[in-house]
């Protein structure tokens, strides 16, 4: 059994090594696609009535499987861009190191975005699957780990209104570096 900060840290190298095969322009729009299911996220826990009762009504187990599967869509289909050089012509040329190391930065942000997110939504509601990812044993040092780790993984911070700063600059990234 592996503990949860190690298998965090695991998936944020893996991440950056995927980053850094695909290149920078990619690994935005994957940024862009976590900082969107958060964004949505947010507005339909906070601005949407029926939703929020229904998952209170449903426990914590639905509101996790919402959340997880939101920020899963969202990074899959941000993984499937398409070939973003073929769209804007000598633009997005990739000058090899330089790409690759932007796109191991890029990719272990990805990383710390899509784990870290679902690892806080996991925690917030109580390992809800004790089979598959149990909940460190209290007073262990994994606990207190674990806790200080709870307070910088992004739903932690990204909350309003700073996530809607974070939607607005994504778009405008886009609009200006991609359009």
């Amino acid at each position: 059994m592996i503990t949860m900060p190690i298998f965090f840290w695991l998936m944020v190298i893996l991440f950056a090594a995927i980053g850094a095969m695909r290149g920078w322009a990619k690994e935005m729009m994957v940024t862009f696609s976590v900082i969107l299911a958060l964004f949505l996220i947010t507005v339909l826990e906070t601005y949407i009535p029926a939703v929020r009762n229904i998952l209170v009504r449903a426990g914590p187990s639905a509101l996790l499987w919402m959340r997880v599967t939101i920020i899963i869509l969202l990074a899959f289909f941000g993984y499937q861009t398409p070939n973003l050089r073929g769209l804007a012509g000598p633009r997005f040329a990739r000058e090899r190191l330089q790409d690759t190391l932007l796109g191991f930065l890029l990719g272990a942000l990805n990383g710390y975005l899509i784990i870290g997110s679902i690892w806080f939504y996991i925690d917030q509601a109580g390992y809800p699957n004790p089979n598959i990812i149990a909940a460190p044993p209290a007073g262990s040092s994994i606990a207190s780990q674990t806790a200080a780790m709870m307070k910088w993984m992004p739903p932690a911070y990204l909350v309003p209104p700073w996530i809607y700063f974070a939607v607005g600059i994504a778009f405008l990234f886009v609009i200006v570096v991609f359009l």
